[in-house]
C-alpha cells in the first residue's frame, strides 16, 4: 500500500509513539518502585486469572450502582479491544499490501462484523458520557473535564477514520468488505456517487494515513490521561487484598522512625498505584455517606490528590528524598477530610479497579496521633478512658459485670473450661442499650444450652476504634493484654453482639499474636483455631437446627439496617433476614440501601466518639429511609447502630418507630 518513503515516515511514526507512551510509563514506574514495601506477590497466578476475569467479563464496572453507565463502558472496553487488534492489521498493512490478520477464515468474515458493530457502540457510549459529563454534570464527575473532552475527540475521530477508510477501502476492493456491513453499505453509496477510480485509491492512501496518525497520537497521549487506567486498573486488580477495609496492617512500634502517613515518601508502591489507576469515576464518591452529608470528604478527591501530589513532586519522590517533601496534612488532605471517614467501606466496594482508601485515611489519622498529637479535642477523654480504665465511657473496670446481676453466669476465672467465650464489649458492659441486648443474649445462650462464661472485669476493649482514630499504640496495648489473657484459658469459640469487636478479634487480632511476648508457639495456635463468631450468626443457626423454640409473629412490617463491619466488611448478610424471617414470618423490608450497598449508621472509624459538626447528621439520612420504608420496627446487630439509629429517630420525632437488636426480639418470643 505505501511507497518505500511512506514506509519509512511510518516506522518513524511508530518509533515517535514508542517513545512518547513509553517514557512517561517509566517515569510513572519508578514512582511506584521507590514507594515503601508492600507483599502483593503471593499467589500469583491466582491473582492473575480473578483479575483477568474481571477484566474480560468487566465485573470491575457492570455493578448495580450504575448498571446502565457501566453497560456503556463495557461497549467502549470491548470497542478498544477490536479496535487495537484492528489498528495492528491496520498498521501492518502499511507495509504489506492486502495483509489482513485472520486471512479467508470464518473468524476473519466474523472479525470484520465485529469492528463495524463495535465501533457503533463506541459512539453510543462516547455520546452517553459526554452527555452525563458536560449536560448532566453530576458532581462525581467535576474533574478534568479537558481531559475527558480530549479523550472522547480521540474516541469518536479514531472510529469515523476508520470508517472512512473502510468504506473507501471497500469501493476500491468490494473483497475487502468481507461481512463489514456498514463499511459495505458505505462503499455503496461512494460507487453510485461517480468517483473515478484514482479519486477512491487517493482517499484510501488519505484515511489510512489519517487513522494511523489519529490513532497514534491517541496512544501518544494516554499516558498524560485518565485513560492509562486501562493499564494500571487492570495492574491494580492483580495486586488486591480484599480485605485491606477489614483488616489494617500493624504498625512496627518498637523499630520505626516513622508512624503512619505523614509525608508521600511513607505512601507504599500499591498506594502510588493506588493513586495512578484511579478511573476518576466518582462512584466511591456518590457511595460516601460522609460526602452525602455534605462533609468535606471524597474518596475520590482523596485519590485524585494524591495522584497530583506525586506528579507534581515526582523528582523528589522517585529520589526518595524526604527532607523536600511536604506533610500530607494539609498539603494533600486536609483534616477535615481525614477526620469525617467512617471506614465504612462503601468506597471501596463500589471501586471498579479496587482502590484502598481506608488505609489511606487511616495511615494520615495515624500520623497526626502518634507524631503530632493532633486529633480533634473531644478524642483526648476518649483514649484517656480506655488508657486508664481500659473502656469509651471511663467506667471503673469492676463494674464490667454489673449488667449481669441476677442472671447466674459465670466468668472465665470461675469456669476456664467453658467452651465458648461471650465477648461482651464495652457497649455490652456499660451502654444501656447495650446492656439490655448482652442480658438477652446470655438468656439465649443459657436456653440454647451453651457452655459459655464472660471475661466480666478482665475483659478490656477490643480497641477497634482506636485504632480506625489512628492511636496504634493504644490498639496494639488492648489487643496484647486481651491475647494474653486469652492464653490463660481453653475455650475454642468467642461470640460477640457488636460486629466492630467480631471483625477485631476474627480479623486483626491473629496478625498481632508474633509480637505479643510470652506466647508460646502452642498458645499462638491454639489462639489462631478458636472460631469468632457474630451472635447473629449463632442465632440464626439455633433458630435452623432447633435449639431455641420460640413464637412466629404474625404480619409485622419490620426492616433491618446492615452493620458496615458485619455485612459489607465481612458479608454477613443472609443469617439476619434469616432470623427475622422466622421470627416475624417473613422476609424483612429491604431500606432503599441494603446489604453490600447499606448506608452507615455514622459511628463507624471511631466516629461514635466525637462530634458530628460538618454537614448534616448521617444518621439522620439512613433514619430519613428507615421512615421511607414504612416499617414499623427497624432491627438491626450493632449496639453502635442501634444508638444512632434510635437517637435519629427521635431528633425526627418518630419515637413510634421501635429499634431493637436481633437478640431482643427473639428473646422475646422464646417459648
Amino acid at each position: 500500500m505505501l511507497t518505500p518513503l511512506e514506509k519509512v515516515l511510518l516506522a518513524f511514526v511508530l518509533l515517535a509513539t514508542a517513545t512518547a507512551f513509553l517514557a512517561p510509563l517509566f517515569r510513572r514506574y519508578r514512582i511506584i518502585r521507590a514507594g515503601t514495601p508492600d507483599n502483593r506477590f503471593d499467589r500469583m497466578a491466582v491473582r492473575a486469572a480473578a483479575a483477568l476475569y474481571k477484566i474480560l467479563f468487566q465485573r470491575c464496572t457492570l455493578k448495580d450502582e450504575r448498571l446502565f453507565t457501566g453497560l456503556m463502558h463495557v461497549f467502549i472496553f470491548y470497542g478498544a479491544l477490536t479496535f487495537d487488534t484492528m489498528t495492528v492489521n491496520h498498521t501492518l498493512e502499511g507495509f504489506f499490501s492486502g495483509f489482513f490478520l485472520f486471512g479467508g477464515s470464518r473468524l476473519g468474515l466474523l472479525f470484520s462484523a465485529a469492528v463495524d458493530i463495535f465501533g457503533v457502540l463506541v459512539l453510543c457510549g462516547v455520546a452517553y458520557f459526554a452527555v452525563r459529563r458536560f449536560i448532566v454534570r453530576p458532581p462525581a464527575y467535576a474533574t478534568t473535564r479537558g481531559d475527558s473532552a480530549l479523550i472522547y475527540a480521540a474516541l469518536i475521530l479514531v472510529t469515523l477514520s476508520y470508517f472512512y477508510f473502510e468504506a473507501f477501502a471497500v469501493a476500491s476492493d468490494p473483497a475487502a468488505g468481507r461481512w463489514a456491513f456498514l463499511g459495505t453499505a458505505l462503499a455503496r453509496s461512494i460507487a453510485s456517487s461517480g468517483l473515478s477510480a484514482a479519486a477512491v485509491a487517493a482517499h484510501v492512501k488519505i484515511a489510512w494515513w489519517l487513522h494511523i496518525l489519529i490513532v497514534f497520537g491517541f496512544i501518544a497521549y494516554v499516558p498524560h490521561s485518565k485513560y492509562l487506567h486501562m493499564f494500571s486498573g487492570s495492574l491494580n486488580l492483580v495486586f488486591r487484598k480484599p480485605d485491606a477495609g477489614r483488616a489494617l496492617p500493624p504498625l512496627d512500634l518498637e523499630n520505626s522512625e516513622v508512624f503512619g502517613l505523614e509525608k508521600a515518601a511513607d505512601w507504599s508502591w500499591k498506594d502510588r498505584l493506588d493513586a495512578l489507576a484511579c478511573m476518576e469515576c466518582g462512584r466511591c464518591q456518590d457511595a460516601c455517606p460522609a460526602y452525602a452529608s455534605g462533609k468535606p470528604l471524597s474518596p475520590k478527591m482523596i485519590i485524585f490528590n494524591m495522584e497530583k501530589h506525586l506528579l507534581d513532586r515526582q523528582k523528589s519522590i522517585r529520589a526518595k528524598d524526604r527532607g523536600a517533601l511536604p506533610a500530607l496534612v494539609p498539603s494533600v488532605h486536609s483534616e477535615g477530610e481525614i477526620w469525617t471517614c467512617t471506614t465504612c467501606g462503601a468506597c471501596m466496594h463500589v471501586c471498579p479497579v479496587e482502590i484502598e482508601h481506608i488505609p489511606k485515611i487511616v495511615g494520615a489519622r495515624q500520623s497526626r496521633v502518634l507524631m503530632e498529637s493532633a486529633f480533634p479535642a473531644e478524642l483526648n477523654a476518649f483514649f484517656r478512658n480506655l488508657e486508664t480504665n481500659g473502656n469509651p465511657w471511663g467506667i471503673g473496670f469492676a463494674k464490667r459485670a454489673d449488667w449481669t446481676a441476677g442472671l447466674g453466669l459465670r466468668t472465665l476465672a470461675e469456669h476456664p473450661n467453658a467452651e465458648t467465650l461471650f465477648w461482651v464489649g464495652c457497649a455490652g458492659s456499660f451502654d444501656e442499650d447495650g446492656k439490655s441486648i448482652a442480658r438477652d443474649m446470655a438468656l439465649l445462650l443459657q436456653n440454647a444450652g451453651v457452655d459459655f462464661a464472660i471475661l466480666g472485669a478482665e475483659e478490656k476493649c477490643c480497641g477497634d476504634s482506636a485504632r480506625r482514630l489512628g492511636h496504634e499504640y493504644l490498639f496494639q496495648t488492648l489487643a496484647a493484654e486481651n491475647l494474653a489473657l486469652f492464653a490463660a484459658y481453653r475455650f475454642r469459640r468467642i461470640v460477640t453482639i457488636c460486629p466492630h469487636g467480631y471483625n477485631t478479634l476474627k480479623n486483626e487480632y491473629p496478625a498481632l499474636l508474633d509480637r505479643v511476648p510470652g506466647l508460646s508457639a502452642e498458645d499462638k495456635s491454639r489462639l489462631r483455631s478458636v472460631t469468632v463468631l457474630h451472635h447473629a450468626e449463632l442465632l440464626a443457626s439455633f433458630a435452623a437446627e432447633g435449639s431455641l423454640r420460640f413464637e412466629s409473629g404474625g404480619p409485622h412490617r419490620i426492616t433491618y439496617h446492615d452493620p458496615c463491619y458485619l455485612g459489607r466488611h465481612n458479608g454477613l448478610f443472609d443469617p439476619p433476614r434469616e432470623l427475622i424471617g422466622r421470627l416475624a414470618g417473613g422476609r424483612p423490608v429491604e431500606l432503599a440501601n441494603n446489604r453490600e450497598h447499606s448506608f452507615c449508621c455514622g459511628a463507624g472509624g471511631g466516629l461514635m466518639w466525637t462530634e458530628e459538626s460538618l454537614g448534616k447528621r448521617i444518621n439522620h439520612l439512613r433514619t430519613d429511609e428507615v421512615i421511607e420504608s414504612g416499617a414499623a420496627e427497624v432491627v438491626t446487630a450493632c449496639p453502635f447502630c442501634q444508638t444512632m439509629l434510635r437517637d435519629g429517630l427521635k431528633d425526627k420525632e418518630r419515637s413510634d418507630v421501635r429499634v431493637r437488636d436481633i437478640a431482643q426480639i427473639l428473646a422475646a418470643k422464646l417459648r
